[in-house]
Formats: C-alpha cells, sequence, structure tokens
C-alpha cells in the first residue's frame, strides 16, 4: 500500500506547494498531498519557480485540509508556523513534522527581488525535502 504524505501552510498557495511537487519527484511512489488552512489559489510565481527546476505545478490545486481529514497519512509536514498552531489533529497514527520557511509573497520589492526570494524559498524546501526522504528510506 502506498504511503499518503501531507503537506500544510496556511493558504496552499506558495510553501506547500512547491513541497508537494518537490516530494512527488523525490518519493513517486508515494501519494502526496498539499492542503492550506485557508486557500488561496497556487501561486504563478511559485509556479514559476518550479518550472525553472522542470517541476511542472501548473495543474496543483489549491486544496482546504478539511478536504483529507478521512485519509490515513504516514507523515504530516506542517511548513509555517500559523499551520503548525492551527492543523487539526487526524485520526490517523501520522508522524507530524514541522519546518517554518518565509512567505515569498509577503515579500516586497522589484520582480527581481521577489523572485530571488521564491528561489531560495525553494531551495530551503528542496534541501529539507532531500534531508527528510534520506531520513525515511
Amino acid at each position: 500500500m502506498k504511503k499518503n504524505i501531507l503537506i500544510i501552510c496556511t493558504g496552499n498557495s506558495c510553501r506547500s506547494q512547491i513541497a508537494e511537487g518537490f516530494l512527488k519527484k523525490l518519493m513517486p511512489l508515494t501519494n502526496v498531498f498539499s492542503a492550506g488552512i485557508e486557500t488561496h489559489g497556487v501561486n504563478e510565481r511559485a509556479i514559476k519557480t518550479m518550472s525553472e527546476v522542470d517541476i511542472d505545478i501548473s495543474l496543483q490545486t489549491s486544496n482546504h485540509i478539511d478536504e483529507y481529514k478521512d485519509i490515513d497519512f504516514s507523515h504530516i509536514i506542517t511548513v509555517c508556523d500559523q499551520a503548525n498552531e492551527n492543523c487539526p489533529v487526524f485520526p490517523s497514527q501520522s508522524l507530524r513534522h514541522h519546518v517554518n520557511f518565509t512567505d515569498p509573497s509577503k515579500v516586497n520589492g522589484t520582480e527581481e527581488e521577489i523572485m530571488a526570494e521564491f528561489r531560495r524559498t525553494r531551495e530551503l524546501i528542496r534541501m529539507y525535502l532531500e534531508e527528510f526522504v534520506k531520513e525515511k528510506k
């Protein structure tokens, strides 16, 4: 049976979407989902920054955590403090993991400065998930 992993952030628009894209590539035999405590739609800059590393997240959708309450997850990863503090209890025996990544969509500046922050966040998420995958094998 395939394992199920859920990644949660506030709006399911940037950080959790980026993480979902990476985990789907890193763990192709695992069901990977992402959700938010709110839904804001997938951020266009997140799509663009992931396309730069040949991962297409353009077809991913922004989903609310309530959509996944009946799925048995082996791991739940929260990628921001707000999601960690507001994450509901799931009935499964899932292992919880938390890391707080800065929200690149909150950065002000030129397009170049904003995209630089998206790329920085993307790389931090990639490094975290590569270590996560190594530990789970």
